[in-house]
């Protein structure tokens, strides 16, 4: 109407250049969500530290996350001497799932497993 005609089809390529990112965008969401991506690594390092700083915990083995919702999922393998009683490797290994979930409100579950070492 204005008499470039040119314009119409311009605006439909911007248009459909803003479908195709948002396409992407739920795409690359759905995805992540499918393959149990893992938090990021931020993350990770702070949940390695007050796994190694968890009293009666020698090493931290393993630690593997993954993400499911808003939610995160926390597997650890733990260090602890191996000569301690059943009891106390399990207060242990309580201690690391609380102070994990305590400092990360948005983990749902953590597992920890203990290695005599």
């Amino acid at each position: 109407m204005a008499g470039f005609p040119i314009l119409d089809p311009l605006a439909a390529v911007v248009i459909c250049l803003f479908i195709l990112k948002v396409a992407y965008s739920i795409f690359r969401n759905a995805a992540d969500k499918l393959v149990d991506k893992a938090c990021d690594e931020e993350t990770k390092t702070e949940m390695k530290k007050i796994i190694k700083e968890t009293e009666g915990v020698i090493s931290l083995d393993d630690i593997k996350t993954r993400l499911f919702g808003a939610k995160i999922y926390v597997d650890v393998e733990i260090s602890a001497e191996k000569d301690l009683h059943l009891t106390e490797a399990h207060t242990i290994a309580q201690n690391v799932h609380d102070n994990i979930k305590k400092k990360f409100p948005l983990v749902k579950d953590c597992m920890v497993h203990v290695n005599p070492k």
